[in-house]
């Protein structure tokens, strides 16, 4: 993987181990010689992450949209900033950008990104490793959610089962680079009908 897309908070949360896991999470994509693609900012846990990258002059690439350069603080030292209309077309830019997706500790954000990655995984429009860094078991909840929508029958187990989950860095970047996607049936006969 040439570039990875971490959605991450604006905000570091009350745990000192979350900023410590974004920072050992950019020491690792700087070592691997793994590009970073995020939000931006230069504060909360995208701004750990970010300045550890430019610290070891790794290529760090923020997308954000136009309305929210001003909140968010965007990040003035690092490699290249991209400016986007819409946040849609935010989400457009870095999928075209990375080879893969990382969602660490965050807000709304965070989840909405990452969800859509999985989406988009599973209709068959993106074959890329999605992963999720589980520092402090901090996914927890959303992850006792997806199974819950398995077994209701709203989600697939095959689905539910692209996410790759560690607390440790190395082994998700390990396990996120021997992935393999599933075959989409449902969209392919869909497409072979038209």
């Amino acid at each position: 993987m040439k570039r990875i897309a971490v959605f991450c908070g604006s905000s570091k949360g009350f745990k000192k181990d979350y900023a410590e896991a974004a920072v050992e999470l950019g020491e690792h994509f700087s070592k691997k010689g793994i590009g970073l693609v995020y939000g931006g900012g230069k504060i909360g846990i995208m701004g750990a992450i970010a300045d550890t990258m430019i610290r070891n002059k790794a290529e760090v690439i923020g997308v954000i949209p136009g309305m929210l350069k001003h909140e968010e603080v965007a990040h003035a030292k690092i490699s290249q900033m991209i400016v986007t209309r819409k946040m849609s077309k935010r989400k457009v830019r870095i999928s075209k950008l990375v080879d893969g997706y990382i969602a660490l500790p965050g807000g709304f954000g965070t989840l909405d990104e990452i969800f859509e990655a999985l989406t988009l995984g599973q209709l068959g429009i993106e074959r890329k490793a999605i992963g999720i860094l589980n520092t402090n078991n901090f996914f927890k909840h959303t992850l006792l959610q997806l199974d819950h929508m398995v077994e209701e029958g709203f989600l697939k187990r095959e689905n539910r089962d692209m996410i790759i989950i560690s607390d440790n860095v190395e082994e998700l970047i390990n396990k996120m680079q021997a992935y393999q996607a599933p075959i989409v049936v449902e969209v392919i006969n869909k497409v072979a009908s038209r």
